[in-house]
């Protein structure tokens, strides 16, 4: 009796997983206009790795999916990007398929569609981060070349999405229209930014001033730029060494501009 009673259990949790695919797979349709054949590949897409010590019954994160999805969308858009414009130079074409694929856009892409309320894991800071996220892009619409601190596992999502796309429909084609639509608007040439590090080293070098660094991050998470011997660009965050450099070199280049304008109005009143 007790062997039939688990008997019956086990089928009883094999039908609430097999609704539950199901289920994934028409709200994933309705997202982004594509119906999964395999549900597998789309759950087994959906789920971070700290969710398995929990649910013993999936078999496979979506890290070797977020693989596939990762080479995908670097050719994809490269592709898409040589054939629209011709006379872009390879390092422009660098630039701008790396502002459409980093892990800011497309956690962009992840928020803006809502693929992150189906993702499976155990991660209690993430839906933190995820507000946080939230508030941050509000200030920039487009990118904020390296400003915010965007959640990773939303960029893996997407990644993991399109290589399990791609494995059930084997088709380029396929891909690339959903891949179009997630990524949607693209940056454009005219619409893709420079790195604030670089725009102040640029602008120094023009002018010939001297540009020197001081990290602080590892004792205090700060990094603070110099220019000429004046302190002009100062920023703290603890959570990402990147952060802190891009953020403090973008209030070292908007004083430095600042500096200039004001030693050319001066030269213009004389």
């Amino acid at each position: 009796m007790e062997d039939v009673e688990k008997l019956v259990h086990s089928m009883q949790n094999h039908d609430l997983e097999n609704q539950s695919r199901q289920n994934l797979v028409q709200e994933i349709k309705a997202i982004i206009g594509y119906e999964f054949k395999d549900s597998n590949l789309l759950e087994q897409a959906f789920t971070h790795h700290s969710y398995l010590d929990q649910d013993k019954s999936s078999i496979e994160s979506y890290e070797r999916l977020e693989y596939v999805g990762d080479a995908l969308l670097n050719f994809l858009t490269a592709r898409e990007h040589y054939l629209s414009y011709p006379d872009l130079a390879p390092g422009q074409l660098t630039k701008l398929r790396a502002a459409n694929v980093d892990t800011e856009k497309l956690a962009r892409v992840a928020f803006n569609f809502k693929l992150h309320k189906f993702l499976r894991h155990k991660k209690p800071l993430l839906a933190k981060q995820i507000e946080e996220f939230e508030k941050e892009i509000l200030e920039y619409p487009i990118h904020s070349t390296g400003l915010i601190d965007a959640p990773k596992n939303l960029a893996d999502l997407v990644e993991s999405l399109v290589g399990a796309i791609y494995m059930d429909s084997n088709s380029m084609d396929t891909t690339w229209k959903i891949v179009e639509k997630l990524l949607d608007p693209m940056i454009t040439p005219s619409t893709v930014q420079t790195h604030p590090v670089t725009m102040l080293y640029e602008e120094c070098q023009k002018n010939k001033a001297r540009v020197d660094c001081k990290d602080f991050w590892d004792e205090t998470g700060e990094i603070e730029f110099i220019v000429d011997g004046d302190s002009i660009g100062k920023a703290k965050y603890t959570a990402k060494k990147s952060i802190a450099n891009n953020r403090a070199a973008q209030e070292a280049y908007r004083k430095f501009i600042e500096k200039l304008s004001q030693e050319n109005t001066g030269h213009d009143q004389h």
